[in-house]
């Protein structure tokens, strides 16, 4: 189900390729915006905020992951990487430089609807102001499992939508092992070691939030053989 309020920025140096994806979303109930290039890209976001960013890669002058991994810095707005290269290794680097997730070229533009669709269902949705917060202490970094919010001390840490997700799924099975294959499940993402893969990027990202020393992970532990496990104090 798309939300009718999300806006999206379509970034694409083909023009083609940029018309007829604005033109199939807006059809699809969506507030579409177009940039042509990384730098046109910067102007729009200076001045507009949006729900999700659908980006190439394969750009001149700077690239899609560059451009992923510059605004990763300040901003945590969904973004979905469009890429002619099928490699593994470059969707890994991809999600490494901050993506959400990724579609490889040629797709079928109702695969890319459903991608849309399932990383929008991901985001942390508002709760009411009455709700009474329920928190998860990670040492210095508190939880708050009803909101999606984390925080150290008074400041806010961003979480991507994809982080946000992992950490809902954490938290509502404290102390027990997740499987790879069933965080990728829930995580609305195809089945396969590729996607496996793309899971253990995720988690090292979220570990650099969360861990003191995030090569001796005290709180997202590895349970071999059994996946990761959230172990709050």
């Amino acid at each position: 189900m798309n939300s009718p309020d999300a806006h999206l920025l379509i970034v694409d140096d083909d023009e083609r390729i940029r018309d007829l994806l604005k033109k199939f979303l807006m059809r699809a109930g969506f507030l579409v915006t177009a940039a042509r290039d990384a730098a046109h890209a910067r102007r729009v976001l200076s001045g507009l905020d949006f729900d999700l960013i659908v980006l190439d890669v394969m750009m001149p002058g700077e690239d899609g992951l560059s451009l992923t991994a510059a605004l990763r810095e300040t901003m945590v707005t969904p973004i979905l990487l469009l890429t002619a290269r099928g490699e593994t290794d470059d969707r890994i680097k991809g999600l490494e430089a901050g993506a959400d997730d990724y579609l490889p070229k040629p797709f079928e533009p109702k695969e890319l609807l459903l991608r849309i669709n399932a990383i929008l269902r991901r985001m942390p949705e508002n709760q009411p102001e009455d709700v009474t917060p329920k928190y998860m202490q990670l040492g210095a970094i508190r939880y708050d499992i009803e909101r999606g919010e984390m925080w150290q001390g008074e400041d806010l840490i961003r979480l991507t939508s994809t982080e946000s997700q992992l950490m809902k799924i954490f938290s509502a099975q404290p102390g027990e092992p997740v499987s790879r294959a069933k965080l990728v499940e829930d995580l609305g993402r195809d089945r396969g070691q590729a996607q496996e893969r793309a899971v253990d990027v995720q988690i090292t990202r979220l570990r650099r939030k969360i861990e003191p020393n995030p090569k001796q992970p005290q709180y997202l532990q590895t349970v071999r053989g059994a996946g990761y496990m959230l172990a709050p104090d």
